[in-house]
């Protein structure tokens, strides 16, 4: 940011500045959008690595930069067409490059508002919305304040740098103040967590899997698409059990219906355990005394 101000500076106040420093320029506007679209994602996402993958967002950077170390003066000028088109054309594609990324930034955002609605969202979790909502404003004041400059001189030229300043020394005084150098996106997880527990919940109570002998940790995860250490952590945060106890649990609520249904009192204790997903007698007694404190006749008997 700091060579896109200078070299807009010199622009308008030195003459016959040397094409290398105007495409370098324009080569760096090419580096902003893809940054800004990683630091969102660093600063919404929860353990946030960057996929070797996306450094292919740099290569326009890396072409026109190496570009600008093969023009000079003498080839750069009116007469030469084919000069004067790819300098038409390496400024629309930058603007619009700029473009694309601050409105792609401005829909992740949308998103994270969305998935996080304000009444559920921490201070933290604030602090970074409202952040990253600058932060986007900032970025397209910067883009309005060159487009406009390069159509029919609408404003000054060197309204773009100062604009550039203003905007860069606005942003860094709401970081500080906001703390958003601090935290990032650790900060959603637990919303997360919370949304991944629920779902898990909803499996149990919609879909009964807690039915199916075969049910584990691994087939769980599976289905709610995360690791088995991840469902493992959110049941054991959460439902404050380990992932048997969680999943006996429902079956032994099922069980105590069952029981007391006197249309299933044809049923013996035995066909209600494998009916349930326990796979022996034994383990349906102990899981059951386990959570009420006496065992299934004793409690059928009783109530």
């Amino acid at each position: 940011m700091a060579f896109r101000i200078g070299k807009s500076v010199m622009l308008y106040f030195g003459d016959d500045l040397e094409p290398i420093f105007i495409f370098t320029g324009l080569s760096f506007l090419l580096i902003i959008g893809p940054l800004l679209r990683w630091y969102i994602l660093a600063m919404t996402t929860t353990d946030f690595k960057l996929p070797n993958f996306y450094i292919l967002e740099l290569v326009p950077f890396v072409l026109i930069f190496g570009i600008s170390f093969f023009i000079s003066n003498s080839w750069f000028n009116e007469d030469n067409g084919i000069a004067v088109a790819l300098f038409a054309s390496t400024i629309i594609f930058s603007y619009l490059h700029l473009a694309f990324y601050i409105l792609k930034s401005a829909m992740m955002v949308r998103k994270v508002m969305n998935a996080h609605p304000k009444t559920h969202r921490t201070k933290s979790q604030i602090s970074i919305v409202h952040w990253l909502q600058i932060l986007i404003v900032g970025f397209s004041m910067i883009w309005f304040s060159y487009v406009l400059n390069i159509i029919e001189d609408t404003v000054p030229y060197i309204i773009g740098p100062v604009m550039y300043s203003v905007v860069i020394y606005y942003l860094s005084y709401k970081a500080y103040k906001l703390n958003s150098t601090h935290i990032d996106g650790t900060v959603f997880a637990q919303n997360e967590n919370a949304t991944l527990f629920q779902r898990i919940r909803e499996l149990m109570v919609a879909e009964k899997l807690y039915l199916e002998s075969d049910i584990s940790l691994v087939r769980l995860s599976n289905i709610v698409e995360k690791s088995t250490q991840k469902t493992s952590e959110v049941i054991n945060q959460y439902a404050k059990r380990n992932f048997n106890d969680f999943i006996n649990y429902y079956r032994i609520q099922e069980a105590k219906e069952m029981l007391l249904d006197s249309t299933s009192r044809k049923y013996t204790i035995s066909s209600i355990a494998f009916d349930i997903g326990f796979s022996s007698l034994s383990s349906f007694n102990i899981a059951f005394k386990k959570f009420e404190g006496t065992t299934p006749s004793s409690y059928k008997k009783n109530n």
